[in-house]
């Protein structure tokens, strides 16, 4: 169940180059590279000749040469060379895609509505001075996309899944704010005054009880950011100054689960954090380290599809922490059936 009329990340920066890369993005085989003047370009990954994937051909002058017989797209996905053959007919062509490259990702847009890149979404925190950014990852997951929305929006797991690092058995004890409109879905909780996760306690040298929130905005169809951290006692709360804590952790993660196929996903994610700065120990931690947290998700994401597509008739059970996913499920319905019409 995709949504096309909507940007989605298609690659990191790094990943596009003057090598063709392949990569499924909603159901579309598509082909994504460098022109001649270092802009991206994306293509329906399929020569018009005989259906080759494009992405086995080469880059020659800022164009892509099918790998089969030498036929040549330019980046609208116009054939503008065919070896031996001085006509080139018309509908000799492969589908192009919107792209603009925005707060340091590659976005698509898969849909047949005008795009706009004015509808990008904000991604800030990867471009602003007062939060340094992780070095961004991606992993391509058998699963859902939608899974791992639901495993974003509730906070819940992190007891479960991670109580070595950003866990805590605080966050059960209480119930999440919920609050929405018709794009986006916001969950946020304060846990006042409890032991903080073992990674924030370090990080944040809190020898004690710290003031920690939780909170997450799914920005409908495919993006997700959590907010979290801790400060002192005292200092944390609705409507209090988090800066004027002593001591303060405070980072976002970024998650953009982009749709391959049904069952499978990319998952693109990145880490910023608005404290120590030049530490590198930190940088560690909130970067490989964060990777390997997130990595403890993979195989419950996984395990979770293989379950779905072997019982998908079974009835299951939901609880008061189902309500902000099960929110975004249906906002994302009611996307689909629009864009259906």
């Amino acid at each position: 169940m995709f949504v096309k009329n909507a940007w989605y990340v298609a690659a990191w920066p790094r990943e596009v180059t003057d090598k063709p890369l392949a990569r499924v993005i909603c159901g579309e085989p598509v082909v994504l590279y460098r022109d001649g003047a270092g802009a991206a370009v994306a293509l329906r990954d399929m020569c018009c000749h005989r259906a080759l994937p494009l992405s086995l051909g080469k880059i020659v002058g800022g164009n892509i040469q099918c790998g089969y017989h030498g036929y040549t797209y330019d980046g609208t996905g116009a054939c503008v060379d065919i070896p031996g053959q001085s006509h080139i007919p018309e509908h000799a062509r492969t589908r192009s895609y919107p792209v603009a490259e925005k707060f340091h990702c590659v976005w698509i847009w898969m849909g047949d509505a005008p795009a706009n890149p004015a509808e990008i979404p904000a991604l800030w925190w990867l471009d602003h001075a007062e939060w340094k950014p992780s070095t961004p990852d991606m992993a391509h997951l058998k699963c859902d996309y939608r899974l791992i929305m639901d495993n974003v929006l509730d906070a819940t797991h992190l007891t479960y899944v991670h109580p070595t690092t950003i866990g805590a058995s605080s966050i059960v004890a209480f119930e999440p704010e919920i609050t929405h409109d018709e794009r986006v879905v916001r969950i946020s909780r304060w846990m006042l005054d409890r032991p903080p996760p073992p990674a924030y306690a370090k990080a944040g040298d809190f020898d004690g009880n710290a003031d920690r929130w939780a909170a997450v905005e799914y920005w409908a169809p495919a993006v997700c950011v959590n907010f979290a951290g801790c400060v002192d006692v005292g200092h944390g709360g609705p409507g209090k100054d988090i800066r004027q804590s002593p001591r303060r952790v405070e980072l976002v993660s970024i998650n953009l689960p982009t749709p391959a196929e049904e069952g499978a996903c990319h998952y693109f994610f990145a880490f910023a954090r608005a404290f120590k700065h030049d530490d590198p120990e930190i940088d560690h931690f909130f970067g490989p380290g964060m990777v390997k947290v997130f990595e403890e998700d993979f195989g419950i994401l996984e395990a979770q599809q293989r379950m779905l597509e072997k019982y998908p008739a079974e009835k299951r059970v939901s609880t008061i922490y189902d309500r902000g996913p099960a929110m975004a499920r249906r906002m994302l319905e009611r996307m689909v059936e629009a864009e259906r019409g």
